[in-house]
């Protein structure tokens, strides 16, 4: 079997058609059309169904993606591990990161790393679902608080906390109340976020308060919601690491760092993958962030 043929239609297997994959891989449409269509004639057997506006694997072509695209995996890391040797990096580098720590913390780093390494071509997509480092292409991951994997191993980089911050001008509620679990505060939610929450912080003094958020207004990601506190809507729960700088400069107020455990920011690469002189390399340039966990 062609491996060249049998790579490029997992390719277009994964990305979903010949142009997508085609794009990503930037390699003409036509000789990725061609290679599959060798491929099948090879095989014997249709593995791409395609129509006028979309594609769609055939029950041999699933197969053959299902059986092939681990082994492909294991391929090129092998052809990795032996480049490793060399103590340059290069190559292609596909990072995957929550939207938040991508724009505030990954940003700065991916361009200090692309400067020290001109021979990697870093690609780092900012995304809050929960991709697969093989099914979707990606050399390292990045995880907020991730839950045991036995296929995941990697390294802690960053230990954060979540503050209630709001403008100077929304006031703190009384602490008279004979129920701090009553202090009811206008408050910014992300849209899954429950009503019914209690936020439980403890104050720059040490005092434990209970806030109850009342929800003045939902939006679907974190960046926005402190863009709404900014102009005043209300109270939210932020990570600190996207509102210390507000709160140092005097933008924002810290009502109260949440009570409980920390939060835990990996950046994890699949068990059976080599590590790779590249993934090494971005580790270490990640070492600065685990230097404040």
């Amino acid at each position: 079997m062609d491996l060249t043929a049998l790579s490029d239609f997992n390719a277009v297997a994964l990305y979903g058609g010949f142009g997508p994959a085609a794009r990503a891989l930037d390699r003409p449409k036509a000789t990725l059309s061609r290679r599959v269509a060798e491929l099948e004639e090879e095989l014997g057997v249709r593995l791409i169904e395609r129509g006028a506006r979309r594609m769609r694997l055939t029950e041999d072509g699933l197969a053959l993606h299902e059986r092939t695209q681990g082994l492909m995996a294991e391929l090129q890391e092998a052809g990795e591990a032996v480049a490793s040797r060399a103590p340059v990096a290069r190559g292609r580098l596909r990072i995957s990161a929550p939207v938040v720590f991508a724009h505030v913390v990954l940003c700065r780093i991916a361009a200090r790393f692309a400067l020290a390494y001109p021979q990697v071509e870093l690609e780092i997509n900012a995304e809050d679902r929960v991709v697969d480092p093989v099914d979707d292409g990606y050399d390292l991951v990045i995880r907020i608080d991730p839950p045991h994997d036995e296929q995941l191993v990697g390294r802690r980089i960053l230990v954060d906390e979540r503050l209630a911050v709001a403008t100077p001008t929304v006031s703190i509620p009384s602490s008279s109340s004979h129920d701090a679990a009553e202090l009811h505060i206008p408050a910014v939610l992300l849209t899954a976020a429950s009503s019914r929450a209690i936020w439980n912080v403890r104050t720059g003094s040490g005092a434990l308060r209970a806030l109850k958020p009342m929800p003045v207004l939902r939006l679907s990601s974190l960046l926005m919601v402190r863009e709404a506190v900014l102009a005043g809507a209300g109270i939210a729960m932020l990570p600190k690491l996207l509102v210390e700088q507000d709160v140092a400069a005097g933008r924002l107020v810290c009502w109260g760092t949440e009570v409980g455990a920390p939060v835990e920011i990996w950046a994890l690469y699949h068990s059976r993958r080599l590590l790779s002189v590249k993934v090494r390399a971005f580790l270490d340039a990640l070492q600065e962030l685990s230097a404040r966990a």
